[in-house]
């Protein structure tokens, strides 16, 4: 299929958050595969391959406009389309 074509390039930095200036949505209607360390993280809300963090939502805390709190996770990123 012709489908590795119309693939657009993935950015330095990325974000799930339609409200954050770094979400890109053209991205979004591809699968993304996010690694850490070379291990898959499939929570992955936002990342930034050159400064080497990814950034995954807290399981119970919530902050006072009930979005989930972000954990700063840090070490090798790799971003693919899966």
């Amino acid at each position: 299929m012709n489908d590795s074509k119309s693939l657009p390039n993935l950015p330095d930095r990325l974000s799930g958050n339609p409200r954050s200036p770094h979400h890109v949505e053209e991205i979004f209607e591809h699968n993304i595969g996010i690694k850490l360390n070379g291990k898959e993280h499939f929570n992955v809300d936002e990342y930034c391959i050159s400064e080497g963090w990814i950034k995954v939502p807290s399981p119970k805390a919530l902050d006072r406009r009930g979005q989930p709190l972000m954990i700063t996770l840090k070490g090798n990123v790799e971003a693919f389309y899966s």
